[in-house]
């Protein structure tokens, strides 16, 4: 087991390690990749958008009207937008945002690479078979990080609109102290903190569900656990990296 585990752990560092240096090079970008990476984009952002856009704006008007109300009963109602954008726009939408790109296709691309194996396997697996599948799997993997990281995006320009109407109303007087606060908030150190921890959570959704199907058994009864086993492991690996990521801020 122990060996299974560690073997498994290599090879998502693998895949993630290929899926990062495919993403950071030019020459990766063929028109065939390009072609698939925007149809997993597509699948995995642009057809649900409309539905993240709902919910981010609908989570974001309830947090803001229950911190706004705190906020004031305590006489902090200063820091009622820091304490927003600290808690939903850092903390909660990124990992919201992860968890639905992961359920809706990671999971659906880990069973298919895990069929996919188990087909290889029923013809007689060899090592060129599965690392043309690895090939394939790339610009997939990347189409998931690139939605989680673009949706991330959305989801946060969506709260932030939302807590300016919330507090402010329709009215531009709230500008500048809006924009202050948010600029107090978003200082480089912080806002590189926050790219990084996007950038690894975007990497583990587009590479752990495949990796882990990819070191998943050849048969056809081992198809049904590779999906829970990848989902597992992601949750467990965004846990990961949203505990350090809180610990380097707050400790």
């Amino acid at each position: 087991m122990a060996l299974s585990a560690v073997a498994s752990a290599w090879r998502g560092l693998r895949f993630g390690g290929e899926a990062l240096a495919a993403a950071l090079s030019p020459a990766t970008y063929t028109p065939a990749v390009r072609s698939a990476v925007a149809r997993q984009v597509c699948a995995s952002a642009w057809d649900v958008l409309p539905g993240v856009v709902l919910v981010c704006g609908l989570l974001s008007y309830v947090v803001i009207r229950i911190v706004a109300e705190t906020a004031r009963d305590y006489g902090l109602s200063a820091y009622a937008l820091d304490i927003f954008v600290r808690s939903l726009v850092l903390e909660l939408i990124p990992l919201f945002i992860s968890l639905f790109v992961a359920l809706r296709s990671g999971a659906a691309l880990g069973t298919e690479v895990a069929m996919m194996l188990a087909r290889v396997g029923a013809q007689g697996t060899r090592q060129a078979d599965v690392s043309a599948l690895r090939a394939q799997l790339l610009p997939r993997g990347i189409g998931n990080a690139v939605a989680v990281m673009a949706l991330t995006a959305i989801g946060g320009v969506v709260a932030l609109a939302v807590a300016y109407v919330g507090l402010y109303g329709f009215s531009p007087w709230g500008h500048p102290a809006f924009s202050r606060a948010i600029g107090q908030v978003f200082e480089p150190l912080l806002l590189a903190g926050f790219a990084l921890k996007v950038s690894l959570f975007a990497l583990a959704v587009g590479a752990i569900p495949v990796a882990t199907s990819l070191g998943s058994g050849h048969e056809l009864r081992d198809v049904p656990q590779a999906a829970p086993r990848g989902l597992v492991r992601l949750f467990v690996g965004l846990a990961l990296v949203e505990t350090i990521a809180l610990a380097a801020k707050y400790v």
